[in-house]
C-alpha cells in the first residue's frame, strides 16, 4: 500500500471539540479584522523568538539523549479525540511563518551525521514481528513509503514544511498487538537539514491536531477493521537528529476505554522505532533493531 490510496481515517471531532475550534476561529478572525497588519507583525516576531530558543534545546536533547518526546496537549492524561480529516483544500487560518535557523552549540560530529543518506524503509522497520522493551510483541501489517511526503500529512503541515527544504522521505508502518485489537501507525519523517525537522517537531508539538500525519488503514488481507472516524486515540512524537517520528494509536473498534494500555502500546512502539532510527542516524546501525533468523526485531534496551 502506498500513501494516498488508503485515505484519511480521521473523522470529524466530537461536538465539544468542534464548538471549541469554531469559537477559536471566530476569535482569531475578529482579531485579524481589527488589526491585521499589527497582528501579522507581532506573530512573526513571536515565532522567530520561539524558534530561536526552541531549536537549540530540541537539537541538544536529540543528539545527546537520542530523542525528544512530546505529550499531547492534554499533558499525556490519556487518549484524545482523533483530529479531523486532512483535506486537499480548506479555508482555515494561514500557516504561520516559522524560522528555524541552524542551532548553535551543535556537536562537531553533526556534519558527518547529516552526510549519511536518510533512513530507508527496511532500516527503519527491519522486521515484521517486533518485541519492545517491556516484552510486548507486535506484528507489522502494512508498510508505506514515499518521497512525496505531502501525500501522507495534513495540508497545514505540508505548507509549513514548504517554508524550508522538502521532506526527503516519509515511511509509515501499521502495527497491531498480539490480540489484534490496537492499530498503531508509526511514521518516520526525515529531512536533509536539522532545522527543517526541528520546525516540524515544534509545530506538531504545539498543535498536533493541525500539524498531523495520517494513520494507515489496514489492508484487506490483514482481516482487521478500519478504525471508525472520530475515534479517540493517543498521539505522540519524538525528534532524532534529522527525523521526526510520529505514533498514532487507536483501538480498531474505536473504543474509548483501556486508555492506559493503549498509551503504553503507542509509546512502547514509538520508543522502539526511535531507538532504531537514532542508531542509524548516529552511525551505529546494528546496535538497535537486531533481526534474528525468525524475523523478529528484538527489544531495545
Amino acid at each position: 500500500m502506498t500513501f494516498g490510496d488508503q485515505g484519511f481515517p480521521y473523522g470529524p471531532p466530537d461536538p465539544h471539540d468542534r464548538f471549541a475550534a469554531e469559537q477559536h476561529r471566530i476569535a482569531q478572525d475578529r482579531l485579524e479584522q481589527d488589526r491585521i497588519e499589527q497582528d501579522r507583525l507581532r506573530r512573526r516576531r513571536r515565532n522567530r523568538r520561539l524558534a530561536a530558543t526552541g531549536t537549540g534545546v530540541v537539537l541538544a536533547a536529540a543528539v545527546a539523549a537520542g530523542a525528544v518526546m512530546a505529550a499531547d496537549g492534554n499533558g499525556g492524561a490519556g487518549p484524545t479525540a482523533a483530529p479531523p480529516a486532512a483535506t486537499a483544500t480548506g479555508s482555515g487560518p494561514a500557516v504561520p511563518s516559522v524560522d528555524a535557523p541552524p542551532p548553535s552549540g551543535a556537536p562537531s560530529s553533526l556534519p558527518s551525521l547529516l552526510a549519511r543518506p536518510v533512513i530507508r524503509p527496511e532500516q527503519a522497520f527491519p522486521a515484521k514481528n517486533v518485541r519492545v522493551q517491556d516484552g510486548s510483541r507486535y506484528t507489522r501489517v502494512d508498510l508505506a513509503t514515499t518521497t512525496d511526503c505531502t501525500r501522507g500529512m495534513s495540508v497545514e503541515l505540508a505548507e509549513m514544511i514548504g517554508q524550508g527544504e522538502p521532506c526527503a522521505r516519509m515511511t509509515a508502518a501499521l502495527f497491531t498487538d498480539a490480540d489484534r485489537r490496537s492499530q498503531i501507525t508509526v511514521t518516520v519523517l526525515s529531512f536533509a537539514r536539522v532545522e527543517d525537522a526541528t520546525r516540524v517537531f515544534m509545530m506538531a508539538s504545539l498543535d498536533p491536531v493541525t500539524y498531523q500525519v495520517v494513520s494507515l488503514d489496514p489492508p484487506p488481507e490483514a482481516g482487521m477493521p478500519t478504525v471508525p472516524p472520530g475515534s479517540a486515540g493517543v498521539f505522540r512524537r519524538v525528534m532524532t537528529v534529522r527525523s521526526v517520528v510520529f505514533a498514532n494509536g487507536q483501538w480498531g473498534d474505536g473504543s474509548e476505554t483501556g486508555e492506559a494500555e493503549l498509551t503504553a502500546q503507542t509509546e512502547g512502539l514509538l520508543r522502539h522505532v526511535n531507538q532504531t532510527v537514532v542508531a542509524y542516524e548516529d552511525g551505529e546501525a546494528g546496535e538497535a533493531g537486531k533481526t534474528g533468523g525468525n524475523g523478529e526485531d528484538g527489544g531495545n534496551g
